[in-house]
């Protein structure tokens, strides 16, 4: 509901019936037949005095019941103030219990289903008793009984006086026409009645107009509303003085604005410059200096020109001012030179990051094109994989072998389009896109410019960041990209743009078909050894305090900080227990304890507390109806437990564990394939039709999709029909056909590694996916026996438990 407040001024004696006007004379209320026994209506931030004439909006439901009741008999409903606006439903409790008894002249039903009504106020009323709440307030009321003025002395006639001439002279402090008003306030001779006439068009709080209200003694009441009088002709009075100080002010602005435009023309009579022209000239040697192109050179000179035809203090000449020092500051033709030392580049990527030997040799490619070929323009190289494998770093050591400024951007939840492109001038506080920006940090033409985390750009009703960014990573557009803010083009082919993303689905199209993208997925364990022994271990070392000779820690300890203590594709959880050991160490060195320390197995549960991970994610025995699937997440691989359980019923297939469509039907095409399979694996022919069959896969949380769960569904399935165990050191992926074909999936190195850190032995992968063994390592390689098959006919066989492997 939303009574609304009826704001009834000096200044608005036309809203609806006049409120001063249309009066009724106490003997007049005294002669109605008011019942007691009203209905109550409860509003909110208004309270309503006798005389007083207002419409309310009426919304709630108890509201509307019991206008409906009072229109049903005599009109009279009683009207009480909420002690708090925020109750939606008051109770007994949260309201005033003295109001006023109004009659609702008129009543109008709204097409939002609100009604308004327009009610008079009569009497005072006091509330004994609630007689019931529902459907609406029925409430026994007490009538409060004007009491007469006895004496009418001098006090209480200055009383009447002051309250006439403070309210005159509001009136007059606004710019009111105080002479109708006027001529009805000397007319009222009751003190009552003028105080709550007056006080039915004074702004004041809710407390402050209840306390009026159930002020029974009317000399008392006029003596408060003089109170509130008072208050309001001094907020009067200082708003006219504040409006005085304003137009003084602008006045004297006016004057002092044409007193400058005359001692402009003196000046220039005379041939004197002033500071203005000074700075004007300053602004123009540094635009030649700039080295400009043509176009905006010319675009330049012509706002220096609107520049000196403007007043120095104008806001408009502080615009173009701003504009002319960005077009100074951007680096429009300074260049770093680049190193085109290939060995000593190589040798900086190599100190820099281990491994990695994709990234390297394409960075070689393009300084030794760029040896034969200066003016070629710079490549659009999009890095992906999954968190903590070094993209972020690998930008800044591309810039050090480079010799080139290293400039980052983050694009992680960037909604706005104009972050890339900029504003446009004529808004306040427009700034160039944080392209254009990252330029005149960088100070060069062809700086390394890294585009963080393109695959989270946002959209939203402020524009596509990511659709801005098709000109700015198209080396065929970006010679003459276009900022909103400068509205000239500026040349970002030399730049060498390089983008990270955890994977690539959230790229649009057009995006991605600009840039080409290279894969660094995750680390095995021996390569985490020597990243942690060459690179993460003497940083914590140096962060942490330490020395070198403080602290002994041996490849077995840190093999086993990997194995238990971490399970991810890239090494910030290893580095962040890596430094977890050194505090403590620090810590021991600070109590004065003799060094150096030596970090054992044994130690190393009491640094770092009980593994957090075991070797063996898998169960040691699986029942019938499981299987280990592998699956490929932004985050690395992992091993995932797909369960089927078969039931008696009518042929029902449930699918739980947050799968996506194309997982279920993945699992339509197991449950296909398996049917077509029943004689092979001596089942009855209409087993499907017999039973149920739930497949879920565990951690149902976690949102799953993708088509490579396909073949250890099938296996799960089959396990369960016959009721035979499959082995629990076998892990498989791949998708599969109604015919049986088993189709190539991806992410099969990350798969791997996964199924090495869960203790798998043995992986079977699509056959179409055995070129991708090539860059597995070989250590990992001889960690796991990796089997090819192309049907799903072959992998019963080389997964079922029988005697033998018993």
């Amino acid at each position: 509901m939303n009574e609304e407040k009826f704001d009834s001024r000096f200044s608005e004696q036309d809203q609806g019936e006049n409120p001063i006007k249309e009066k009724k004379n106490e003997h007049e209320t005294d002669e109605l037949d008011i019942p007691t026994t009203l209905p109550l209506l409860a509003v909110r931030d208004i309270v309503v005095f006798n005389y007083m004439i207002l419409p309310l909006f009426v919304g709630r439901e108890k509201s509307i019941q019991a206008v409906d009741a009072a229109l049903n008999k005599n009109r009279y409903i009683l009207i009480c103030t909420q002690k708090d606006e925020k109750i939606d439903e008051p109770g007994p409790d949260d309201i005033y219990h003295t109001g006023t008894v109004g009659m609702i002249m008129r009543m109008l039903k709204m097409p939002d289903g609100r009604l308004k009504v327009l009610v008079q106020g009569l009497r005072r009323a006091r509330i004994k008793e609630f007689l019931q709440q529902e459907p609406f307030d029925l409430v026994e009321v007490e009538l409060i009984k004007e009491k007469e003025v006895k004496e009418f002395g001098p006090e209480e006639e200055a009383l009447l006086r002051a309250a006439r001439e403070q309210s005159e002279r509001i009136l007059t402090m606004r710019g009111i026409d105080a002479t109708e008003i006027m001529a009805v306030l000397n007319s009222v001779d009751d003190h009552g009645r003028l105080a709550d006439l007056i006080a039915s068009n004074l702004r004041m709080k809710t407390p402050e107009a209840q306390k009026i209200l159930e002020c029974e003694d009317p000399i008392e009441r006029l003596r408060l509303v003089n109170q509130q009088l008072a208050k309001e002709v001094e907020v009067a009075t200082m708003q006219a003085k504040i409006q005085n100080m304003a137009k003084e002010g602008m006045d004297k602005a006016q004057r002092e604005y044409f007193l400058r435009e005359q001692l402009k023309a003196i000046r220039k009579e005379l041939g004197d410059t002033g500071e203005g022209a000074e700075e004007i000239e300053e602004l123009r040697q540094a635009l030649k200096k700039a080295g400009l192109p043509a176009k905006v050179l010319k675009e330049a000179e012509k706002q220096l020109k609107r520049l000196e035809s403007m007043h120095p203090e104008s806001s408009e000449a502080t615009v173009i001012r701003t504009y002319l020092d960005w077009l100074v500051e951007l680096p429009w033709k300074k260049t770093s030179r680049d190193r085109i030392d290939i060995k000593e580049a190589e040798r900086i990527l190599n100190e820099d990051h281990y491994d990695l030997e994709k990234v390297k040799e394409r960075i070689l490619e393009y300084l030794s094109v760029r040896k034969l070929n200066p003016k070629m323009k710079g490549p659009i190289l999009c890095f992906v994989g999954p968190p903590g494998v070094g993209k972020t770093s690998l930008g800044r050591s591309i810039a050090r072998a480079l010799n080139r400024k290293f400039v980052r951007m983050s694009l992680g939840g960037m909604r706005d389009e104009a972050e890339i492109r900029g504003h446009r001038r004529t808004y306040i506080g427009s700034m160039p896109g944080r392209i254009i920006q990252g330029m005149k940090e960088a100070g060069t033409k062809n700086p390394v410019f890294m585009l963080d985390e393109i695959d989270k750009v946002g959209t939203d009703f402020r524009g596509d960041p990511s659709s801005a960014l098709l000109e700015v990573l198209d080396p065929e557009q970006n010679y003459s990209f276009t900022d909103h803010y400068l509205n000239v083009p500026f040349d970002l082919s030399k730049v060498m743009f390089i983008c990270t993303a955890n994977i690539l689905d959230t790229i649009p199209p057009a995006l991605l078909d600009r840039m080409e993208t290279i894969r660094i997925p995750g680390y095995t364990e021996q390569e985490k050894i020597k990243i942690a022994r060459k690179y993460l271990l003497p940083r914590q070392i140096k962060e942490n305090g330490l020395k070198p000779e403080d602290i002994q820690i041996t490849d077995s300890v840190l093999a086993k900080t990997i194995r238990y203590y971490t399970r991810e594709a890239g090494l910030r959880n290893l580095e962040r227990e890596i430094g977890n050991i050194c505090r403590k160490v620090a810590r021991m060195v600070v109590e004065g304890k003799k060094g150096p320390f030596r970090i054992t197995l044994k130690r190393l549960n009491k640094l770092l507390g009980p593994p957090r991970f075991l070797d063996e994610d898998r169960e040691k025995e699986l029942p019938p109806g499981v299987a280990l699937g592998l699956a490929w997440t932004p985050y690395g691989g992992e091993i995932l437990h797909i369960e089927v359980s078969i039931m008696p019923g009518k042929g029902k297939l449930i699918l739980t564990g947050q799968m996506g469509d194309v997982m279920k039907e993945s699992a339509q095409a197991a449950l296909s394939y398996a049917r077509s399979r029943a004689h092979k694996f001596n089942l009855d022919d209409d087993f499907a039709e017999k039973k149920d069959i739930h497949i879920h896969v565990p951690a149902g949380a976690t949102p799953k999709d993708g088509p490579s769960a396909g073949v250890t569904m099938v296996t799960a399935l089959i396990s369960a029909l016959t009721n035979k165990s499959v082995s629990n050191d076998i892990a498989m992926t791949g998708e599969i056909t109604l015919r049986g074909r088993v189709l190539p999936v991806g992410g099969i190195k990350e798969k791997i590694l996964a199924a090495v850190g869960a203790g798998v032995k043995k992986v079977i992968i699509p056959a179409q996916n055995k070129k991708d063994l090539e860059d597995i390592p070989r250590e990992l390689r001889r960690k796991v026996k990796v089997k090819t098959v192309e049907n799903v006919d072959e992998i019963w066989p080389l997964v079922q438990l029988d005697e033998h492997n018993k």
